[in-house]
């Protein structure tokens, strides 16, 4: 009976995790799909050479998501680390205050916020710019830089940044050469991690961006509003690919003595 409910508990996992994606991939290789067939009645790649056509809205929509993704991971590190660096080795007053105003855009409903950011954006002129959306990506994304950043300095063996400057080495350099190349595995951690978030996020792009920047999320949300569920389900895989390579590539660099330091 032990192995009977293990395993019925364990497929019910499986169904809840694996369906949802195998629901997705159906779409994605169908080419005729409607009610009362339980299958699609066609398969076919006439959709994926529609997404991936040369000039087709995926891959120039792919690029410019991309290209936010990677000036969002730039402006987030520029603050991460001097931050993050800060908050692991000074005696801040307020630590724990700073460490929780960053968490401040993740407590509020994301709508009401990006709906105000849009009105002083539109002030500014900077709604339906690459400029906007790099910016509200990249104060979404310093909650994961910032929190990351600091937990991977506070991991860095003091003792370590006292021998290199019993030797000489000024603040800078010490930090340049000790405390930063310790601390890069969890840097390159967070840096992978605003990214996804970047790559992934909608409703911020939403908002400031259209109709002028569109990114991948936009078009799925687009494509499955306009019922053309197979483009859909195309740009879901191709955003699904990174984040689970990026996901196998972080367990690598988030070590439990790095997690442990979150937030202490």
């Amino acid at each position: 009976m032990t192995w009977l409910m293990r395993g019925l508990v364990l497929g019910v996992l499986a169904f809840i995790v694996l369906g949802p994606l195998a629901n997705l991939v159906l779409w994605a290789a169908a080419e005729q799909w409607y009610f009362p067939h339980k299958l699609p009645v066609s398969y076919g790649t006439k959709f994926w050479a529609q997404v991936f056509k040369p000039r087709g809205d995926a891959l120039v929509s792919l690029v410019t998501s991309i290209w936010i993704a990677l000036a969002t991971v730039g402006a987030c590190l520029a603050l991460a680390i001097p931050a993050g660096y800060a908050l692991a080795r000074l005696k801040l007053p307020w630590r724990t205050a700073i460490l929780l105003a960053f968490l401040l855009p993740q407590a509020f409903p994301s709508v009401a916020v990006y709906i105000n950011v849009a009105r002083i954006f539109y002030d500014f002129k900077l709604n339906g710019t690459m400029l906007g959306v790099i910016l509200v990506h990249t104060v979404h994304g310093l909650v994961f830089g910032v929190w990351i950043a600091a937990a991977a300095f506070a991991a860095v063996d003091r003792d370590l940044e006292l021998a290199a400057r019993n030797l000489g080495g000024s603040a800078l350099r010490t930090f340049l050469t000790v405390s930063l190349p310790l601390a890069a595995p969890g840097i390159m951690a967070s840096a992978i991690f605003v990214f996804l978030e970047s790559l992934d996020e909608f409703t911020g792009t939403f908002f400031v961006g259209v109709p002028d920047v569109i990114t991948l999320p936009l078009l799925m949300f687009t494509a499955s509003i306009a019922g053309n569920y197979q483009i859909a389900a195309i740009t879901a895989l191709v955003l699904l690919v990174p984040s689970v390579l990026f996901m196998l590539f972080i367990e690598r660099f988030l070590k439990a003595d790095v997690m442990s330091k979150i937030g202490a």
